[in-house]
């Protein structure tokens, strides 16, 4: 897949701003400066579609993005430890479940998890929030250039092990890294398939 367009649509505060579409739409959520903007920058091959900042929490909105007038992207808030009052945390919290549960044209999820790190709580939280309610999802690896391939493997084990006590096969599993581009041509492929199955049902 190339992409020839992607053009920024609204940033909305909540679902009940977003622009409804019939065009297939994937949501990109993670911890918050997990790299969700530079990602989405990097699979589009548009360096300044999605504002990236290097404190946590840049995220506020539902940020949405139409691509090649096919398909959309929803950058979403991020979780985590942002340094924001507990009640601006619950209300992220509220609005990304409310898009997650009420987005028709959902089609898939993006879970980014930082390569470097062992398992996180929040992020099994999420993956279990997304299964629980029947919602697809692919885990989705950044800044995998950052380590060695021993240490890579050996986080990816571990998170292999923290799903297999809740989960009986694993969602996708996709490796980026936004500043050598990889991952890109997997992620665009799993869209692609996707995209295709979403023309058929609709």
């Amino acid at each position: 897949m190339k992409i020839q367009k992607a053009e920024f649509i609204k940033s909305a505060p909540d679902i009940n701003h977003c622009p409804e579409s019939k065009l297939p739409e994937y949501a990109f959520c993670g911890r918050s400066n997990v790299g969700k903007s530079s990602l989405i920058n990097m699979i589009t091959n548009h360096k300044k579609l999605a504002v990236t900042s290097s404190k946590p929490g840049r995220t506020r909105l539902i940020n949405l993005f139409v691509i090649d007038d096919a398909w959309q992207i929803a950058d979403l808030p991020g979780y985590g430890y942002a340094k924001v009052s507990k009640s601006e945390r619950e209300s992220w919290k509220k609005m990304v479940s409310q898009y997650l549960l009420k987005r028709n044209n959902l089609v898939s999820v993006f879970v980014l998890l930082d390569s470097r790190h062992a398992p996180q709580k929040s992020d099994l939280e999420f993956m279990r929030f997304l299964g629980e309610n029947g919602i697809p999802f692919a885990m989705t690896f950044t800044k995998v250039d950052k380590l060695s391939k021993t240490a890579w493997e050996k986080n990816l084990d571990q998170y292999r092990s923290e799903m297999y006590k809740s989960w009986e096969e694993l969602p996708p599993v996709f490796e980026t890294s936004s500043e050598k581009g990889w991952g890109r041509d997997e992620v665009l492929k799993y869209v692609n398939e996707n995209n295709r199955l979403f023309g058929e049902m609709s």
